[in-house]
């Protein structure tokens, strides 16, 4: 498996990949592949990582939800990619990242919960960050307009 930048090429099974994803999750409302959408049309998109083995993408991220083929999920591709980006966003000097997620999940990465983020009333349980950079931030949590905007369906 080699980890990767999206190419043009990759968009339709990213999205295909996101949709059966995050499909089954109870806390997803559908709108996972028209955020991923939004963010790349705007020009908001910092990083896009693709898992591919033998030619066929099996993973990717973008730091908005980590998106794993449901049939290849338990076997580190979502773990890989995480690892992968966050290293990226170090070298692109990046303050931090920010996620709503299983924090049992996040946590292994180094991310903190109850981390005096809040997003659109949402339990701080699940609102984390890991700081890479600089001081600690504190406060509400919003993403670009492009992401807002497709989360809600607008």
């Amino acid at each position: 498996m080699i980890i990767r930048e999206e190419a043009a090429s990759d968009i339709e099974q990213i999205t295909a990949i996101t949709a059966a994803a995050f499909a089954p999750k109870p806390y997803s409302n559908g709108s996972e592949p028209a955020v991923i959408a939004a963010v790349r049309a705007s020009g908001d998109l910092t990083l896009s990582l693709v898992a591919e083995e033998d030619g066929v993408i099996l993973g990717q991220i973008t730091f908005t939800p980590v998106a794993v083929r449901p049939d290849r999920q338990s076997e580190g591709i979502g773990a890989a990619l995480i690892k992968d980006g966050l290293a990226r966003l170090k070298q692109l000097d990046a303050a931090g990242c920010v996620l709503v997620g299983n924090p049992d999940y996040y946590g292994r990465f180094g991310f903190q919960n109850h981390c005096g983020l809040s997003y659109s009333g949402l339990d701080a349980r699940i609102v984390q960050k890991r700081v890479l950079a600089g001081p600690d931030k504190t406060g509400k949590l919003t993403y670009c307009d492009s992401f807002e905007a497709a989360a809600r369906g607008v």
